[in-house]
């Protein structure tokens, strides 16, 4: 398979990548340091990435940010922030890939616990995961036949717990093995219109 991964040398995006070379052709995609340039907040940067790579058999997205701090000082740009990023961003990779895949094709957009279980300082980005969380089977719906749409949401990645773990008392990591198996799911398996979430 030809499988292009848009932050692919991120914490979760290298480990996803490493496992997709074992067996497939990858082409990782970023802002920097990457194989091929994008910016996901411009769609035709989006545009430019697909025509230079050509036509896929999956797309994933390890990418996308938001802004993090207090309701009581998130101002309306800063919302914008995680709407144009990993909202819109992902939404316009579906919209302008879907043209690029090979017949049953598949592509994976990245959210995470924050949808189900936020936590403080996480308004925009819980309300960001929560609109792909409702996009993807919508979107599914109505993709071109054989194409494929799924989401893996994941809980605090191992990688990432010393990091991140004082906003998610309690919170149990969750192992990376078990993060790039769920990704595994979404471009190997037959799912489609699902939310793979992986908690704990």
């Amino acid at each position: 398979m030809k499988i292009i991964i848009i932050g692919g040398t991120g914490t979760i995006g290298k480990k996803v990548s490493a496992f997709f070379l074992e067996k497939h052709e990858v082409l990782i995609a970023g802002r920097s340091s990457a194989d091929y340039k994008v910016d996901i907040t411009d769609q035709e940067s989006i545009l430019s990435l697909f025509e230079k790579t050509g036509k896929v058999d999956a797309i994933v997205c390890v990418a996308g940010e938001a802004r993090w701090a207090s309701f009581e000082s998130l101002s309306e740009e800063d919302y914008y922030i995680g709407i144009r990023s990993k909202m819109m961003g992902q939404i316009n990779l579906v919209r302008i890939g879907s043209k690029y895949l090979n017949e049953g094709g598949s592509i994976t957009l990245s959210t995470g616990i924050l949808a189900d279980d936020p936590v403080v300082m996480t308004a925009s980005a819980a309300m960001v995961n929560g609109a792909i969380h409702s996009f993807v089977p919508a979107a599914q719906l109505e993709l071109p036949a054989g194409q494929r749409l799924n989401a893996v949401s994941l809980g605090l990645v191992e990688d990432a717990y010393e990091k991140y773990k004082d906003y998610f008392p309690g919170h149990t990591p969750v192992s990376m093995e078990k993060s790039v198996n769920a990704y595994a799911k979404s471009v190997l398996g037959k799912g489609a219109g699902k939310i793979i979430r992986i908690y704990s």
